[in-house]
């Protein structure tokens, strides 16, 4: 997807975890991903939504409620520096109001907010844009992880007054009253779990000034960071994205992006990814939209992404989704 972001490695390291001990190894969740397990031991790693996706899409195969469970262990301090700069917010508004100011440092799918209705504050997830199939899993990833996030700022549990959901109820629906203790709503208009309003004036326990403006800092710095990382890859991507049907090369890129190759080489290893990968991510991309168009041949789609013959294109688009564009074809 040419909107992709950059995030961190931590929901991926939680599915590798969440199945260690059934002794599944690490090589199989990360299969089509481009990340190798000795990347999980880099701290500054940084892989795109789409490379996070592929690991989540491989988990919920094996286990469809599999996002409640990762929403249960993201605590607040797997947000690393932002992460203390919520706990030592002055109140529980404050900090939940710095949280959906850096939505990068986040990681986040959706567009967070908070809406009042009077009594109550709703804390929605909205403008959901990747993977449709893996819609259900990321609200569930993402509205228990807020949950959490919220029970460690406060010390305690909050009190939830309800908690509704756009989809329909899956069949393991039971297992979200173990996330959500309240009334729950399927098939309504948002993705949302809702409190108190008097919550928000709650003094933090761990609330320390001095320590607040230091961390903060720091986060506003690593905001910059990461989302000029963020327009850098972009703009790598969409000029990729334009020569899918003659891609210019590592050497043709990097003249187009005012570098050496041996910059560009470096820059995307330190963002975790590759020239060949991004070139594969963004292939696989456009050949799904194509074969959606029942009139475009598969000779001609494998035309219009650069192979020079359909069975090259075949191989590939195996590679990447593990059928044949033929199955793969509505």
């Amino acid at each position: 997807m040419l909107h992709s972001h950059l995030t961190t490695l931590n929901a991926v390291s939680l599915v590798i975890d969440a199945f260690k001990a059934e002794g599944l190894p690490a090589e199989t969740l990360l299969a089509g991903s481009g990340i190798c397990a000795a990347d999980l031991s880099r701290a500054d790693a940084c892989i795109t939504t789409n490379q996070e996706m592929r690991v989540c899409t491989n988990a919920v195969a094996l286990r469809r409620d599999i996002g409640l469970e990762l929403g249960r262990k993201m605590h607040v301090s797997s947000y690393g520096m932002l992460g203390y700069a919520l706990l030592t917010c002055a109140t529980f508004g404050d900090a939940l109001r710095l949280a959906l100011r850096y939505p990068a440092l986040l990681g986040t799918l959706f567009e967070l907010s908070l809406e009042n209705d009077g009594e109550r504050i709703w804390l929605t997830a909205a403008d959901y844009r990747e993977t449709p199939a893996l819609e259900m899993f990321n609200v569930e990833f993402c509205l228990v992880s807020l949950k959490l996030i919220c029970d460690d700022l406060l010390g305690q549990p909050l009190p939830l007054l309800g908690a509704c959901f756009e989809y329909s109820a899956p069949d393991y629906h039971a297992r979200y009253h173990e996330c959500f203790a309240c009334s729950l709503h399927f098939e309504a208009s948002a993705n949302a779990f809702a409190f108190d309003k008097r919550w928000l004036d709650q003094p933090l326990p761990l609330a320390d000034a001095v320590t607040h403006q230091a961390v903060t800092d720091r986060c506003r710095k690593q905001n910059l960071e990461f989302t000029g990382r963020q327009a850098w890859l972009g703009r790598i991507r969409r000029l990729l994205a334009a020569q899918l049907h003659a891609a210019p090369g590592i050497e043709g890129l990097a003249e187009q992006m005012n570098c050496s190759a041996r910059t560009l080489r470096r820059h995307l290893h330190d963002l975790g990814s590759s020239y060949q990968e991004l070139l594969d991510e963004l292939r696989f991309d456009r050949a799904k939209q194509l074969l959606g168009q029942d009139e475009l041949p598969i000779y001609r789609i494998a035309e219009q992404l650069g192979f020079s013959e359909t069975a090259s294109f075949r191989h590939a688009f195996v590679r990447w989704s593990g059928v044949a564009p033929s199955q793969f074809r509505p």
